[in-house]
C-alpha cells in the first residue's frame, strides 16, 4: 500500500493521546464513585458491572478514528480487477512433431480442442486471433470476436514442416498493435504459443522476439506440448514408412516465457492442456490497477464510528463510554 499524501499519517499520534484520555477520564470517573458511595456497597446499587463490555465502544471509536486519518493520507493499492477489453493471439505450432499421438489423439488435436473450450472460458468482449507457425508464420484468423470464425480457423490447421517460433512471436505481439483504440487507449496484447520444441527456420530468432515483444508490452506465455516419448511416422517412397522420435523440447518455449515477462507451462495430458488454459482465463481476464481506496477508509470509518456511538448510547447512556 502507498499513499498520496502521506505526512497526513502524522495524525495518526493523536489515537495514542485519545487513549491516554479515555484511561485519565476512567479513573477520575472511578474516583468520583468511590467519593459517593463505598465500594463494598456498589453491588446493591447496580446488577452487573460494565467491565471490559465498555471497551467495546470506545475501541470501535479509536479504531474508526484511525481509519479516518489513514483515508485522509489518499490510501493507494494493487487491486485485482476485471478487464474491459483484450486481445489475446493464440500462436499454434503445426510442424510435423505436433502430429506425435503422445497426446492423444496428437498434439495438435489435443491443443485445438482445448484451444477451442479456451474460447468458451474468456470475456466475450476480448478479441482472439490464430497464428499458424511451421516453416513460416502466418495470420490463421485475424482478431476478433466472432468465435465461431476462430474456430473454423482452429479447425483448419494442418501439421506441415518447420517451427518458425520466432517469427510466430514476432507476428503476434505486433497483431495487437494493429487493432482499434478503446477511449483512446490500446487494448492490452497477450501471446499464447503452443509448441512441442525448439526452433527450426524462421529469419527471427526466439531471444530476439522475445524482447520486442516485452518492448511492445506484450507478454507471451508458452505452452509446452507433449512428453519425452513422442514419434511421428513418416511416410516414404515405395510406401515405406519411418518412425521418429520427436521428444519435447521446452528450452525455446521457456526462454521466450522468461524474456517477455509471461509465463511457461507444461503440458502432458489433455487434462493438463485443459488446465492451462483455465489458469489462462483467470489471469488474462483479470489486471492489476493501482487505484485509490480512499471511500473504503471512509465508508469503513463511518461505520465504525457510529457503531461505538450506538453502541455506547444504548448501553451507557451517553456517546463517550
Amino acid at each position: 500500500m502507498s499513499f498520496g499524501r502521506p505526512v497526513a499519517l502524522a495524525a495518526l499520534l493523536v489515537v495514542p493521546l485519545f487513549v491516554l484520555l479515555w484511561f485519565l477520564l476512567e479513573q477520575r470517573r472511578r474516583e468520583g464513585a468511590g467519593r459517593f458511595a463505598s465500594p463494598a456497597l456498589l453491588p446493591n446499587l447496580v446488577d452487573r458491572v460494565p467491565r471490559r463490555l465498555r471497551l467495546v465502544p470506545a475501541a470501535l471509536l479509536l479504531l474508526g478514528l484511525t481509519a479516518l486519518i489513514v483515508g485522509m493520507a489518499k490510501p493507494h493499492a494493487r487491486l485485482t480487477v476485471p478487464r474491459k477489453d483484450a486481445t489475446v493471439v493464440l500462436a499454434i505450432d503445426t510442424s510435423r512433431s505436433m502430429g506425435a499421438t503422445d497426446v492423444p489423439p496428437t498434439r495438435l488435436y489435443a491443443a485445438v480442442s482445448a484451444a477451442s473450450r479456451f474460447l468458451d472460458a474468456i470475456p466475450s468482449r476480448f478479441s482472439v486471433g490464430v497464428v499458424s507457425f511451421g516453416s513460416h508464420a502466418y495470420v490463421a484468423v485475424p482478431p476478433t470476436r466472432d468465435r465461431d470464425l476462430v474456430r473454423r480457423g482452429l479447425r483448419d490447421l494442418q501439421t506441415g514442416e518447420g517451427t518458425a517460433i520466432g517469427d510466430a512471436v514476432l507476428l503476434a505481439a505486433r497483431l495487437g498493435q494493429s487493432q482499434k483504440k478503446v477511449d483512446g487507449v490500446l487494448p492490452p496484447t497477450s501471446v499464447l504459443v503452443i509448441s512441442d520444441g525448439a526452433r527450426d527456420g524462421g529469419r527471427t530468432a526466439p531471444k530476439a522476439a522475445a524482447r520486442r515483444a516485452k518492448a511492445l508490452h506484450v507478454p507471451v506465455s508458452t505452452v509446452l506440448v507433449g512428453t519425452a516419448n513422442g514419434v511421428v511416422t513418416v511416410k516414404l517412397v515405395g510406401g515405406y514408412t519411418e518412425q521418429i522420435r520427436v521428444p519435447a523440447n521446452p528450452g525455446t518455449l521457456q526462454l521466450i516465457a522468461d524474456d517477455s515477462g509471461g509465463t511457461f507451462y507444461r503440458a502432458r495430458t489433455p487434462a493438463a492442456l485443459a488446465d492451462v488454459y483455465r489458469k489462462l482465463t483467470t489471469r488474462l481476464g483479470h489486471t492489476t490497477e493501482d487505484r485509490e481506496i480512499t471511500d473504503l477508509f471512509a465508508v469503513g470509518a463511518i461505520v465504525l464510528l457510529l457503531a461505538g456511538a450506538a453502541l455506547s448510547s444504548v448501553w451507557f447512556r451517553r456517546v463517550v463510554p
